[in-house]
């Protein structure tokens, strides 16, 4: 079942590289008492994830954070150190979150898996968006389409803030 506007996200574990390593965070401690947009994609380093979705997010960092978002995280099912050298060859470390759902644990539990073994990607996360308040889902954006990011886009989602 695919989660919804005014589900409570699931407590899991994801990775995250950090000054002291890479470390495990829970769900709970990335959303819980604040106010956070959410992308995820479906791989790190593919050409609509690297070139369009996650470009948008960090051009618009500072216009989302002033409509009162404490963080921005992107979310791909792929290990902690190539979601750590994708923050580094994008110039996002420190400016977005870049969490690891390297066994699509998070991404299942919520519904946005998909196949992608067709193309080789294997086992991958949907791409969308979603604001999220104190673990609370308050908007959810499903691209139809895996190689478009628009409905998920950050444009898109400063709408509804």
């Amino acid at each position: 079942m695919t989660i919804s506007v005014g589900d409570k996200l699931p407590e899991l574990t994801l990775k995250e590289s950090t000054s002291d390593g890479m470390n495990e965070v829970s769900t709970a401690d990335v959303f819980g008492g604040k106010k956070i947009v959410l992308f995820a994609v479906p791989g790190a380093f593919t050409p609509t994830c690297h070139l369009n979705h996650l470009p948008g997010y960090l051009q618009s960092r500072e216009t989302i954070l002033a409509k009162g978002v404490d963080e921005i995280a992107v979310l791909s099912v792929n290990d902690g150190f190539v979601m750590s050298a994708w923050a580094a060859a994008t110039g996002g470390e420190g400016k977005i979150r870049y969490l690891a759902d390297w066994d699509a644990a998070f991404t299942k539990a919520i519904g946005m898996d998909m196949d992608l073994s067709a193309g080789t990607l294997g086992v991958r996360s949907k791409r969308y968006s979603m604001i999220v308040e104190d673990g609370t889902v308050t908007a959810l954006n499903i691209e139809d389409t895996p190689g478009e990011a628009v409905t998920s886009g950050a444009a898109a989602l400063i709408e509804q803030l």
